[in-house]
């Protein structure tokens, strides 16, 4: 028992104590352990049963994997490969993509897309977003079509699929291929079509941290035509149309692993639950966020409800806000509140790609957006809590008033 005076004592040191809080949570940009977590004792028997088949390249559990993958896609033929960004460089080439051709792409795309189109022999032709959606803009895209032009890449940006009707009738007036970039949208859907299924050729990319990720890299590409795919089955195996008959000079080694594919497998069934959870999750986002907009803070807009899978939750710190985003950005993380930025270099200015010929000034919308978004945290193991904890911070930062810089005096 504690004696009276112990606790007189306590009892006055209370307001001091309560003054003290023990620091919040840290909330990690991504978190990948709600997900293996529940499935870890399925996982370790899949890697067991790879170990003790020993078929560790082109086993059964990739032909297996790309016959489910593709039908969730609801497409014919699926082809593992060892990225995303050899789905879109293979994949252009089988769908006879090459040197002469142009190839439309938005300027505000991871640099993949535009690697994958350079390993063709291709020209790209970049062409500006929409500054509401970050989604490539259809009207400047038929505005840059050429005699030359043979494709058009829809990136589906941060989980949100390029409007199907819009693409359709633009391929469809122009002759075009259409070819997905679907590398942050496994199973988005808009207007009655999901991602992979719009055109002759889709990429995706497995990177871990994607909506379906591996423990490691990885890729698919997705066709509806067998003959497509086959060259894809060539072109990932050395340019060989069977062992030791190699066919293609261009064949390069990138094949999904086996050990990959039966883990991708194994999630797979659990995406589309995955995806529910990360809509549930923006929607609460957006309502927290409501109030902010008057301080020139909001959410890239969503126009495919519950379609949009949300691989990332990006907000926008447009010129209205009193705060920068470097410094919400820093304040954020001083609070252990994660953040990233996708992307803040647009692919035409790039120092790799200076060759091409543009400078600041050419896409203006993909320009800007590049100044302003900012990506929070965003998976399936998020809390509501949390994410009222992320919004409540970035209340109390933007509603502070800006810091001035202090008067010198020579």
């Amino acid at each position: 028992m504690i004696g009276v005076s112990a606790s007189k004592l306590i009892f006055s040191l209370r307001p001091l104590m309560d003054s003290f809080s023990l620091p919040a949570q840290p909330v990690p940009f991504v978190d990948l352990s709600w997900q293996h977590r529940p499935i870890q004792s399925d996982i370790l028997a899949a890697v067991e049963s790879v170990l003790s088949k020993g078929d560790y390249v082109l086993g059964q559990a990739v032909a297996d994997f790309e016959i489910a993958f593709a039908g969730a896609c609801q497409t014919g033929y699926g082809v593992g490969v060892g990225c995303g960004t050899d789905a879109i460089a293979l994949g252009l080439r089988a769908c006879g993509i090459c040197a002469g051709d142009e190839v439309i792409l938005p300027a505000n795309t991871f640099i993949a897309t535009l690697i994958g189109v350079v390993r063709t022999g291709a020209t790209p032709v970049f062409v500006d977003c929409e500054a509401e959606t970050a989604l490539i803009d259809l009207t400047a895209a038929e505005a840059a079509i050429t005699t030359r032009t043979r494709a058009i890449i829809p990136v589906h940006l941060y989980g949100q699929m390029v409007s199907p009707t819009g693409l359709h009738a633009l391929a469809q007036r122009h002759k075009l291929i259409i070819f997905e970039d679907a590398a942050q949208a496994h199973l988005a859907e808009r207007e009655g079509y999901i991602a992979g299924s719009l055109g002759l050729g889709a990429a995706f990319s497995f990177y871990p941290s994607k909506n379906l990720g591996a423990l490691g890299d990885g890729g698919m590409f997705v066709t509806p035509e067998e003959m497509v795919a086959q060259t894809v089955r060539s072109l990932r195996n050395y340019g060989a149309t069977r062992k030791y008959f190699h066919t293609d000079p261009g064949g390069v080694n990138s094949r999904l692993d086996t050990l990959q594919a039966k883990v991708l497998q194994l999630k797979l069934p659990h995406l589309k639950n995955w995806n529910r959870d990360r809509n549930r999750l923006a929607a609460h986002y957006d309502q927290a966020l409501q109030p902010l907009a008057k301080k020139g803070l909001c959410p890239v807009k969503n126009v495919s409800g519950t379609g949009h899978v949300y691989h990332l939750y990006v907000i926008r710190v447009t010129a209205d806000c009193p705060i920068d985003r470097t410094v919400l950005q820093l304040e954020l993380n001083a609070q252990g509140i994660q953040t990233g930025i996708h992307y803040p270099i647009p692919c035409h200015l790039q120092p790799a790609f200076k060759s091409l010929g543009h400078r600041s000034g050419d896409f203006p919308q993909a320009e800007a957006l590049s100044q302003e978004i900012l990506s929070l945290p965003m998976y399936p193991g998020l809390t509501t809590h949390q994410i009222d904890r992320i919004v409540s911070a970035i209340a109390a930062v933007v509603s502070a008033e800006p810091v001035k810089p202090a008067l010198t005096v020579d």
